[in-house]
């Protein structure tokens, strides 16, 4: 048999977030016969007992939340060279990208986050600048969203480097009748009522503000129904204050932090995502799919690519807040439309956004760094 491929994943991140639920997904489902995988996170990094879990961990001292710590470069070559990986695959963590040239390595960087790129990396020296170090320290660009590639394009990195790929997730399990019954009780959702939900994090950027908007549109025109926001953020008190406002407070219900996504999904009849600034794609809208939610969504970063309009979900003008209203009204007036979306979210999820599906795209990837390697 063949010797497998060694990989070592590297990411910065010492909470759990965006590019640590992408890692962890990735690992559950790797080709453990071709690929062997270790893990480079900062020390301390919560990440750390989900991913010893499923791949070998070495803490390292450095780099923590920081793309680029001169101080980890050192530490991060030396564990390289030790460890002899053929592809370092890098999140967040420029240092890891340095130090893998430095120890002869193949490098993969993944780009987890949408942008507006700003106008000095659009020309002039900033565009050369950030084109000459990206497509030094990268043999290979994964870009969770064609979003994310148009970012790095925008910013003169050469396409045929960027591989445009959209996460995959474990399905979420739909809760029973009987636990759904205790779910709306305990949030207060009446049987019966239409109900919406919105799973992010309370920043301006996510667009909670032309939900409640479209709320009250709804309101005005006599519909009874229930959005469920859920998470936490700096913009809270405003948004809270906004609803009281609009007079939605008996529409809009604020969960805070919900650990039970799954249980959260299931009574939904809709999700919901607005956003307008830094979105790659929703990994909730993703879990949705899994159980047969579909999805509404704004025009904006890489959740268009996860919707097929009319199969799987809506897509509504970026912060069009009566766009959104007209989309949800439209599916509260028409179950047979809301339920062909449910079944196309569940069979989309299957041919596009599985675990196994993203794993196996990323393997692509790796494989075609050690190609350009073969080719030199």
């Amino acid at each position: 048999m063949a010797d497998k491929i060694k990989v070592l994943n590297v990411i910065s991140d010492t909470n759990i977030g965006g590019a640590g639920r992408y890692l962890i997904n990735f690992l559950k489902y790797y080709d453990r016969e071709r690929f062997s995988i270790a893990v480079a996170l900062p020390k301390g990094s919560l990440l750390v007992p989900d991913i010893a879990a499923l791949a070998p961990v070495e803490e390292v001292d450095g780099m923590r939340d920081k793309s680029l710590d001169l101080s980890a470069i050192g530490k991060l070559r030396r564990l390289m060279e030790r460890e002899k990986p053929q592809i370092v695959h890098t999140h967040g963590s420029m240092s890891a990208r340095i130090a893998a040239r430095q120890a002869g390595a193949k490098v993969v960087y993944t780009r987890h986050c949408v942008f507006p790129v700003p106008e000095r990396l659009k020309k002039g020296p900033g565009r050369a600048l950030n084109k000459y170090v990206n497509e030094r320290y990268a043999d290979q660009i994964i870009a969770v969203s064609h979003a994310a590639m148009d970012n790095l394009t925008d910013a003169g990195i050469d396409p045929k480097l960027i591989t445009p790929m959209m996460n995959g997730v474990d399905p979420v399990p739909r809760r029973s009748p009987a636990e759904c019954e205790a779910l709306r009780r305990q949030y207060g959702v009446p049987e019966g009522v239409f109900t919406m939900g919105i799973l992010a994090r309370l920043e301006p950027y996510k667009g909670h503000q032309h939900i409640l908007e479209a709320a009250q549109m709804l309101k005005e025109a006599g519909r009874d129904f229930r959005i469920l926001i859920a998470g936490t953020g700096g913009y809270e008190a405003e948004l809270r204050d906004t609803a009281q406002r609009l007079d939605v407070e008996d529409r809009v219900l604020f969960l805070g932090f919900v650990k039970d996504v799954g249980g959260l999904l299931s009574i939904l009849d809709l999700q919901l995502n607005a956003s307008y600034g830094t979105e790659t794609s929703s990994l909730s809208i993703l879990e949705g799919f899994s159980m047969g939610l579909p999805a509404v969504v704004s025009r904006y970063g890489g959740n268009p690519w996860l919707v097929d309009e009319g199969e799987n979900g809506m897509i509504f003008p970026n912060r069009d807040s009566r766009g959104l209203a007209e989309c949800l009204a439209r599916l509260m007036d028409h179950p047979e439309a809301l339920e062909h979306m449910g079944k196309g979210a569940l069979r989309i999820y299957r041919e596009r956004f599985t675990g196994e599906i993203f794993a196996r795209n990323i393997e692509a990837v790796y494989l075609r760094a050690l190609e350009g390697e073969n080719k030199e």
